[in-house]
Protein backbone atom coordinates (compact mmCIF):
# COMPACT_ATOMS: atom_id res chain seq x y z
CA UNK A 1 0.00 0.00 0.00
CA UNK A 2 2.45 2.61 0.72
CA UNK A 3 4.55 2.03 -2.82
CA UNK A 4 0.69 2.92 -4.09
CA UNK A 5 0.62 5.90 -2.25
CA UNK A 6 4.57 6.95 -3.12
CA UNK A 7 3.83 6.02 -6.56
CA UNK A 8 0.48 8.06 -6.49
CA UNK A 9 1.83 10.99 -4.71
CA UNK A 10 4.97 11.13 -7.76
CA UNK A 11 2.64 11.03 -10.36
CA UNK A 12 0.41 13.29 -8.80
CA UNK A 13 3.46 15.78 -8.71
CA UNK A 14 4.67 14.99 -12.16
CA UNK A 15 1.33 15.48 -13.64
CA UNK A 16 0.54 18.46 -11.74
CA UNK A 17 3.60 20.11 -13.01
CA UNK A 18 3.28 18.94 -16.74
CA UNK A 19 -0.28 20.26 -16.48
CA UNK A 20 0.76 23.40 -14.80
CA UNK A 21 3.39 23.81 -18.35
CA UNK A 22 1.11 22.93 -20.63
CA UNK A 23 -1.64 25.27 -19.63
CA UNK A 24 0.91 27.69 -18.92
CA UNK A 25 2.84 27.48 -22.71
CA UNK A 26 -0.96 27.54 -24.92
CA UNK A 27 -2.61 29.77 -22.33
CA UNK A 28 -3.57 33.79 -24.29
CA UNK A 29 -0.87 35.10 -21.94
CA UNK A 30 2.22 37.62 -22.90
CA UNK A 31 5.88 36.03 -22.49
CA UNK A 32 6.66 38.54 -19.19
CA UNK A 33 3.09 36.92 -17.48
CA UNK A 34 3.79 33.48 -18.42
CA UNK A 35 6.92 33.84 -16.87
CA UNK A 36 5.94 35.42 -13.56
CA UNK A 37 3.69 32.61 -13.53
CA UNK A 38 6.59 30.14 -14.11
CA UNK A 39 8.61 31.63 -11.57
CA UNK A 40 6.05 31.81 -8.88
CA UNK A 41 5.17 28.21 -9.79
CA UNK A 42 9.39 27.34 -9.51
CA UNK A 43 9.52 29.10 -5.93
CA UNK A 44 6.33 26.53 -4.74
CA UNK A 45 8.58 23.26 -5.75
CA UNK A 46 10.83 22.96 -2.59
CA UNK A 47 8.04 23.08 -0.55
CA UNK A 48 5.71 20.97 -2.47
CA UNK A 49 9.63 18.72 -2.48
CA UNK A 50 9.59 19.18 1.57
CA UNK A 51 5.63 18.21 1.48
CA UNK A 52 6.15 15.20 -0.71
CA UNK A 53 9.50 13.99 1.38
CA UNK A 54 7.16 14.51 4.70
CA UNK A 55 4.91 12.21 3.61
CA UNK A 56 7.14 9.91 2.63
CA UNK A 57 9.02 9.94 5.78
CA UNK A 58 5.28 9.46 8.11
CA UNK A 59 4.42 6.08 5.67
CA UNK A 60 8.21 4.75 6.08
CA UNK A 61 7.61 5.33 9.55
CA UNK A 62 4.39 3.77 10.18
CA UNK A 63 5.14 0.88 8.21
CA UNK A 64 8.49 0.30 9.73
CA UNK A 65 6.33 0.55 13.50
CA UNK A 66 3.89 -1.99 11.60
CA UNK A 67 6.56 -4.27 10.39
CA UNK A 68 8.21 -4.25 14.24
CA UNK A 69 5.36 -5.18 15.69
CA UNK A 70 4.70 -7.99 13.43
CA UNK A 71 8.31 -9.09 14.07
CA UNK A 72 8.05 -8.94 18.24
CA UNK A 73 4.92 -11.48 17.53
CA UNK A 74 6.71 -13.45 15.40
CA UNK A 75 9.29 -14.12 17.92
CA UNK A 76 7.23 -14.21 20.66
CA UNK A 77 5.46 -17.60 18.80
CA UNK A 78 8.72 -18.61 17.59
CA UNK A 79 10.17 -18.56 21.67
CA UNK A 80 6.77 -20.47 22.70
CA UNK A 81 7.60 -22.82 20.25
CA UNK A 82 10.74 -23.69 20.94
CA UNK A 83 9.98 -24.20 24.34
CA UNK A 84 7.69 -26.49 24.06
CA UNK A 85 9.66 -28.49 21.73
CA UNK A 86 12.44 -28.25 24.84
CA UNK A 87 9.41 -29.58 26.78
CA UNK A 88 8.37 -32.15 24.94
CA UNK A 89 11.72 -33.56 24.33
CA UNK A 90 12.97 -33.87 27.79
CA UNK A 91 9.27 -35.37 28.20
CA UNK A 92 10.50 -38.10 25.87
CA UNK A 93 13.69 -38.41 27.37
CA UNK A 94 12.20 -39.09 30.65
CA UNK A 95 9.95 -41.54 29.51
CA UNK A 96 12.81 -43.22 27.33
CA UNK A 97 15.06 -43.43 30.69
CA UNK A 98 12.28 -44.77 32.47
CA UNK A 99 11.60 -47.34 30.07
CA UNK A 100 15.04 -48.35 29.92
CA UNK A 101 15.68 -48.60 33.81
CA UNK A 102 12.50 -50.65 33.91
CA UNK A 103 13.52 -52.49 31.24
CA UNK A 104 17.49 -53.30 33.02
CA UNK A 105 15.98 -54.08 36.34
CA UNK A 106 13.10 -56.66 34.90
CA UNK A 107 16.21 -58.07 32.99
CA UNK A 108 14.78 -58.16 29.89
CA UNK A 109 17.37 -56.24 28.77
CA UNK A 110 21.23 -57.85 28.35
CA UNK A 111 24.66 -57.00 28.17
CA UNK A 112 25.94 -57.85 24.95
CA UNK A 113 29.62 -57.41 25.37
Amino acid sequence: MAKNTGTFLKGLLVGGAVGTAVGLLMAPRSGRETRKILQKSAEALPELAEDLSTTVQLQADRLSGEAAHRWEGTLVRLREAIAAGLEASQLEAQHFTRAEDGALSSGSITDRS
